[in-house]
Order: structure tokens, then C-alpha cells, then sequence
């Protein structure tokens, strides 16, 4: 920060020098943009409409998005009550973690994972206890229930993981919640669920009548394409969900975004057709990127993690050069989303080339 960009007024030390949420590069005309995770098929005619039916923007929309959380409460056999939504899924993780961390307390999660869970437990005035993750880029969930003490307030779980797309599996998370006190909060996002094909994968709804402290996080941007309207959704017991509640920003949800919801539901059939084209994609993408000699971990999300490590910055770079706008967290990797198809022909001839180009004996290579 330089001087001129010194706050003038007393601030919290922390939020001072905590960087801003860095989204997904734009890109121009010319390139694709495989950096935010989002849907690549255009909105379905019937959202579209529903949206644009919703034109009184003078008045407030429904601050609880009741319509939207009694479809579904339907669908997964709840209470209106146990179900809240929020502005996407990151704004209910951040009304959660307020509800249950303070200063002194302290919210436990894999790293890598969602970049945004560092800056959400800063905020909270918590601290934030990272659990690298497995060699295969997973969850290490012995080692973070072994990380679990007194001032654990939060505990999240991401499946698929948000960049490296591993996913939890059941057995993996039912021996974890044995070793989980049953007053701990505990957060399972599963933003990605939609695209999940391996029936090993943890699935939360069907967790929620088993624990108490449970919340499931899921979302409309990714799969149902609404990544610009915002709207998110938490399953669990009426109690956390109240205090969430509590914390957050009234009328963030707009009737724009739960009417293109409930109209996504309504269009689950064809939409569901999309996330299963894109599936495949992933799963034909990472299977000529190892036959290329590239380590890429099993993706069960939209995207593909690239374990690039010190070279990261200066492949995206390349990337970068060939028309495709990818995600770099350098110096760990580069998560690729899944897009159009015609970007599918440059993806692998760009990677191919940064491959042959690894040193010796860099852990991205594949071997054999």
C-alpha cells in the first residue's frame, strides 16, 4: 500500500492489510474466460423471461425469499425454516462464521481451498487455522479433527474443493464427524455439487436429520448459470440458520435473482443436461492432460486444478497469450474452468506444450 492509499481515519490493522477479493480476469472478445467457474451455456429463454417480468424495482423484494425456500424445503424434505438464502453461498458462510467466531476464537479449514475463507474469518475478528491439504490435493480430515481445540468455533469442509475440484467422500466425512464435538459448528460447501459423478462424493442433504451441527451450503451460480444474480442457499437446523440470519445485510437478495431461481428449478431438466455435457468435458479435458504427462488430480467440479507450483505465474502467462484467461494462485497452481467447447482444442495444446517445458523432476509431471 503506498502512502497516498494510508487510511486517514483509525481503522481495524487487520482489514487494513487485508487484500480485496481478486475475481476472475475479464476477458476481451477475442479470448476465453476460464477463471471464475462459471456456466458457459447463455441463460435458458424461460430465466430470462422470469426475470424480466419482475420489473418493480421501486418496491423491496421479499427480504426472506419465502417462494424460494419453500421449493426448497419440497425438495429435500425440510421446513421453510431450515432453509435460508443469501446473496450466493459466500454471503451465508460469512453470516455464519459471524454468528459463531469472534476475537479469540478461531475457524478451522483445508488450505488450498476457497480464497475467500481467510478474508471471511479475518472480518470476524477470528483466526483462521489452515490444514494443508492431501497429497492428492483432498482433504486431510484426520488432520484437521486432530486440529480441533476449545477455541474452534467453525469448522468448513469444502467438497468438491474449490481450486483443486477433490471431493469428500461419504466414509471420509461420517468418520470425521465422529471425532467432531457436537457443539462445533461445522460448514459443508458444496458449491459444485451439481457436477459431482463419483457416488462415493459426501452428500449433505442427506446428512442433515443425522447431525445438529451441521450446514449445508449449495448455490445457484454455478451449475443453474445465475453467477450474476447472486443467489445462494444453506440447508440446516433452524437455530444456526436463525442466528445467520442475524448477521445479515437485510433485502440482499433481489426478486430479479429468486425469481430466476425458482425458474431454474422449474427448467432443472435441460439444465441439468448442460452440467452433464460439462462433466463430460472435465472428464475427457483431465484424461488428455495426464496422457499428456501432467499430474492432474480427479476433478468432480467445473473446473481442473494444474499443479504447477513455481512455474504457475509464468504459465497462465502463456495462457494468457493464447487467448485463454485462466485462474493462477501462484506459486501452487492454476485452476482452468471448464468452458466452450471450441476453447477445448487450445487448453490442450497450450498445456501440452508448458508440460514439455517443466524441469526435471517437477512434481506436475506425471510418472510412467
Amino acid at each position: 500500500m503506498s502512502p497516498s492509499d494510508q487510511p486517514s481515519v483509525r481503522l481495524r490493522p487487520e482489514i487494513v492489510a487485508l487484500p480485496a477479493y481478486r475475481q476472475g480476469k475479464a476477458a476481451d472478445a477475442a479470448a476465453f474466460k476460464l477463471s471464475s467457474n462459471e456456466n458457459p451455456f447463455d441463460p435458458l429463454p424461460g430465466v430470462v423471461e422470469a426475470v424480466n417480468a419482475v420489473s418493480t424495482f421501486n418496491r423491496y423484494p421479499d427480504a426472506s425469499a419465502l417462494a424460494l425456500r419453500e421449493r426448497l424445503a419440497a425438495r429435500f424434505g425440510l421446513t421453510a425454516d431450515e432453509v435460508h438464502i443469501g446473496a450466493g453461498s459466500v454471503a451465508l458462510l460469512a453470516q455464519l462464521i459471524q454468528a459463531a467466531a469472534g476475537p479469540g476464537d478461531e475457524v478451522l479449514y483445508s488450505w488450498r481451498s476457497f480464497e475467500a475463507y481467510p478474508s471471511l474469518v479475518t472480518v470476524s475478528g477470528a483466526t483462521s487455522v489452515r490444514v494443508p491439504n492431501r497429497a492428492d490435493h483432498g482433504h486431510d480430515l484426520p488432520a484437521m479433527a486432530a486440529k480441533i481445540t476449545d477455541q474452534t468455533r467453525v469448522v468448513i469442509v469444502c467438497s468438491p474443493n474449490n481450486p483443486t475440484g477433490v471431493i469428500v467422500t461419504a466414509d471420509e466425512f461420517a468418520a470425521f464427524m465422529a471425532q467432531v464435538p457436537a457443539d462445533l459448528l461445522v460448514i459443508l460447501d458444496e458449491a459444485y455439487a451439481e457436477f459431482v459423478t463419483d457416488p462415493a462424493a459426501v452428500n449433505g442433504p442427506s446428512l442433515l436429520g443425522r447431525y445438529p451441527n451441521l450446514v449445508v451450503l449449495r448455490t445457484f451460480s454455478k451449475a443453474y448459470g445465475l453467477a450474476g444474480l447472486r443467489v445462494g442457499y444453506g440447508l440446516g437446523p433452524v437455530g444456526i440458520l436463525n442466528a445467520a440470519r442475524s448477521t445479515a445485510i437485510p433485502l440482499s437478495v433481489t426478486g430479479q435473482g429468486s425469481a430466476a431461481a425458482l425458474a431454474s428449478i422449474d427448467a432443472e431438466p435441460e439444465l441439468l443436461a448442460r452440467v452433464g455435457v460439462i462433466a463430460a468435458r472435465r472428464d475427457s479435458i483431465r484424461a488428455a492432460l495426464v496422457d499428456a504427462g501432467l499430474a492432474v488430480p480427479p476433478s468432480q467440479a467445473n473446473f481442473i486444478w494444474l499443479p504447477l507450483g513455481e512455474e504457475t505465474a509464468a504459465a497462465a502467462d502463456t495462457f494468457t497469450a493464447a487467448g485463454l484467461v485462466v485462474r493462477p494462485f501462484h506459486p501452487e497452481g492454476i485452476r482452468v474452468s471448464i468452458g466452450e467447447e471450441e476453447s477445448v482444442e487450445t487448453l490442450l495444446r497450450i498445456t501440452a506444450e508448458i508440460v514439455q517445458d517443466l524441469p526435471t523432476g517437477h512434481p506436475a509431471r506425471r510418472l510412467g
